[in-house]
């Protein structure tokens, strides 16, 4: 399945809605979007709402946003995650490492 992502920025905050899987052939897509904007971003919401699947190549994503984002002060939120996402946070800690609503 591929991934279609919409952007939407409001000053420093920087909204990604996926639709689809993120996973080893689609994740670039994702990581080269979060790479451009991390400059002007201060927080980066990501909507899953749309989002079937993340492999460990999209978690690997995530972290290193976040780590970029955490090191200026900034913040990431995931938001709308599914249980099977949930529970892969919860396995990996993650899920107290993000912000999740």
């Amino acid at each position: 399945m591929d991934l279609e992502l919409t952007a939407k920025r409001d000053g420093k905050e920087f909204t990604i809605s996926l639709k689809g899987e993120v996973n080893t052939l689609t994740g670039p897509k994702l990581k080269e979007l979060i790479e451009a904007e991390l400059p002007d971003t201060d927080i980066l919401v990501l909507d899953f709402e749309g989002c079937d699947f993340v492999s460990s190549a999209g978690l690997r994503i995530l972290v290193n946003a976040f780590k970029v984002l955490k090191k200026r002060g900034g913040q990431m939120k995931l938001i709308n995650i599914g249980n099977n996402f949930r529970e892969v946070l919860n396995i990996t800690g993650l899920d107290t490492v993000f912000g999740i609503t």
